[in-house]
């Protein structure tokens, strides 16, 4: 397994991270554990999971329930020196996650200790701020987009004020790095500023979503990554189970994420030609289409890690696999090509 640094740290992670998110609703505590034996004994060092977890659905009676879990594991096998972890600050919106209210400097010092109690653990890797208080484009909402009535200094200020509090936890030796999630361009430069401004942490990755039917980030957030050591932690990179190809044609396998609901949006008649057709090029290739999809992930320069969720060990083994997959010159043109006829499709 390829190792990747992140940021300027000296952290260093496995190319494929093991994704949490339905450990608590579509999977049993036994089945996380499963889970995380085999990811750990075929060289995934990198868990990622947040206090809003599981969301599979979102409910106020799981909520935190995926960071108790892995917790337990840790508690179980005594392997927390083994795994670089990584979890997330929920931003407003659930009246159950500190009144709805949005992040603030308390907030964040709040929540990390809560999931550190919680995942019974002295340090978190990789702390990230889940979503920005303002308004974003992440979660399919490109669609009403309208960064114009923001406040600039408040936003400012917010992320120095966010800043401040993260710094502290670093220096208390709570946590070890920072990271985004859902962020713009805009935004993470504007913490990188004002972090050097004020000495303060560094931000080393930004988690948002990269799959073949959405890649936003292939753009300035590319030249952005490159420029300044933030590294992609992406999320989604089977759009949800989409890209294997189950939901085409009205498919909705027992179990699956369909049977909760749209999958956040993507399950969409109009990704169907694009899915489709990459679906069909893997299978021309003899390659299952989930490992073809992130196998074609792994290839992109500014990917630090690439975040996988399996409901079955069936998915987690092919998902883990794909790091050992080499994608032909002529399966990455073929890519490109399809790219260029669906460029966008959830």
């Amino acid at each position: 397994m390829k190792m990747n640094r992140l940021g300027r740290t000296d952290i260093h992670v496995s190319e494929i991270c093991l994704g949490t998110m339905t450990w608590g609703s579509q999977n049993t505590q036994d089945e996380a554990f499963e889970q995380m034996d085999y990811a750990l004994e075929h060289g995934v060092n990198f868990f990622d999971t947040a206090e809003l977890y599981p969301t599979t659905p979102l409910s106020p009676e799981t909520y935190a329930d995926t960071e108790r879990m892995i917790g337990n594991w840790f508690e179980k096998t005594g392997k927390r020196q083994n795994v670089v972890l990584a979890t997330k600050v929920a931003g407003a919106g659930r009246e159950y996650i500190r009144g709805g209210a949005p992040i603030t400097a308390q907030s964040i010092l709040d929540a990390v200790d809560a999931s550190l109690s919680r995942l019974k653990t002295d340090y978190i890797d990789l702390y990230q701020i889940h979503w920005p208080n303002r308004g974003h484009f992440h979660f399919r909402s490109a669609w009403n987009y309208d960064p114009f009535n923001q406040d600039k200094t408040r936003t400012e200020d917010e992320i120095g004020e966010k800043l401040e509090a993260l710094g502290a936890c670093v220096k208390a030796g709570k946590i070890r790095a920072i990271g985004l999630s859902n962020e713009t361009t805009w935004g993470t430069q504007k913490f990188l500023s004002i972090a050097e401004q004020k000495g303060l942490s560094r931000v080393a990755t930004i988690q948002n979503e990269y799959n073949l039917l959405y890649r936003h980030f292939d753009l300035d957030m590319a030249e952005l990554s490159h420029h300044e050591d933030v590294g992609l932690l992406a999320y989604s990179p089977l759009a949800g189970g989409i890209l294997s190809g189950k939901y085409l044609d009205g498919g909705k396998p027992t179990g699956s994420r369909g049977t909760i609901g749209d999958i956040g949006g993507r399950l969409v008649s109009y990704q169907e030609p694009a899915t489709r057709a990459y679906v069909e090029l893997a299978k021309t290739h003899g390659i299952d289409p989930s490992a073809m999809a992130l196998a074609f992930c792994l290839t992109r320069k500014f990917m630090a890690s690439v975040i996988i969720g399996a409901t079955s060990m069936e998915q987690l083994k092919t998902d883990i696999g794909a790091a050992d997959l080499t994608l032909s010159d002529e399966i990455l043109k073929e890519i490109a090509r399809i790219h260029r006829l669906y460029p966008a499709t959830i």
